[in-house]
């Protein structure tokens, strides 16, 4: 049986040390207010991304909005279905996400299942820190291909000239399985990333218009 919670407190520390490290960054793209960066990645063969953005909200709200199934089915448009398999405890979790086809049906359907923690600092930064594990309450399907997440995971901050707004990094560096050469994988992650702060900005406006 895994030890949850010990991989949970790893790759806690892992994403705060990407949070802190400001070293060997390559720009990829900027969009929408969003700029995504890349470096290689210790953990396999391919790129750990960065993507960073301006949020009109605070770390309280923007952070379960971005994890909680009612929130994220509304607004992360990647997402076929996303649900809590499991609950271990209030700051502890493994989701199941399945994803849209991409690319006109190039990237088929993925799924993934991710183990989450959730850390609070007292800088008021709060972190969701996730990686891919194994799961008996999601076996694989045929009908999607089993992707596995690297650790991963948003760092959402207080901005001290404004601490009713948020900078908001996400880290990725997935891998989607499949026959996917890394030229595709690479053209895709930071669309993916700017989608997705752009998403969020987009759902919390529509989250506060219906308030």
């Amino acid at each position: 049986m895994m030890d949850y919670n010990n991989i949970a407190d790893e790759v806690t520390e892992k994403i705060l040390s990407y949070w802190k490290d400001d070293c060997g960054w390559k720009l990829a793209k900027h969009a929408k207010g969003v700029t995504v960066s890349w470096k290689p990645s210790i953990e396999y063969a391919g790129h750990l991304y960065r993507g960073e953005g301006i949020i009109e909200e605070i770390p309280e709200k923007i952070i379960p909005f971005m994890y909680l199934p009612d929130h994220r089915k509304k607004w992360d448009q990647s997402l076929k279905s996303y649900r809590l398999a499991e609950v271990i405890d209030q700051d502890t979790m493994i989701s199941h996400s399945i994803t849209h086809s991409y690319g006109m049906g190039i990237i088929s359907s993925r799924d993934f299942v991710d183990l989450i923690r959730i850390k609070r600092y007292p800088c008021g930064t709060i972190t969701t820190n996730s990686v891919s594990v194994k799961c008996t309450s999601c076996p694989p399907n045929a009908a999607s291909v089993r992707g596995h997440n690297n650790p991963c995971g948003y760092v959402c901050s207080p901005l001290p000239e404004n601490p009713a707004h948020s900078k908001i990094m996400v880290f990725v560096q997935p891998e989607l399985g499949g026959m996917l050469p890394h030229s595709v994988v690479e053209a895709a992650v930071p669309n993916n990333l700017i989608s997705l702060i752009s998403d969020v900005r987009d759902g919390l406006k529509t989250l506060r218009g219906t308030a």
